[in-house]
């Protein structure tokens, strides 16, 4: 299935979003705020797509924060839903400064 950050944008608007423990648990101890997942979408872009994830394809996202800190989240979306994954802030020792880009990992 291929959709587009509209897709999840309007799942959101619609509050269309299945929150799993397991997202809720990562969020928690990453001090996260469910709006913080949701604002990334709605400031960020797919920066990677993971079409043979178990549930549902999914994606990772690069946006922002309430408090605009660059932010990653990864949700699986099957054509109505989003199915919230996790968030973390990345770590700028993995991400190029546009947090969107893999470093490349030196051998």
């Amino acid at each position: 299935m291929s959709y587009t950050i509209g897709n999840l944008r309007e799942a959101c608007r619609n509050d269309r979003i299945r929150w799993s423990m397991h997202a809720m648990k990562r969020l928690r101890e990453r001090a996260i705020l469910p709006e913080d997942f949701i604002n990334c979408i709605f400031t960020g872009e797919i920066i990677e797509y993971y079409p043979d994830d178990k549930i549902t394809p999914s994606c990772l996202v690069s946006g922002e924060s309430l408090d605009k800190r660059h932010l990653h989240s990864v949700s699986g979306y099957d054509g109505e839903y989003i199915y919230a994954v996790t968030a973390y802030y990345p770590d700028p020792s993995k991400w190029e400064s546009d947090f969107k880009t893999r470093k490349e990992i030196e051998l």
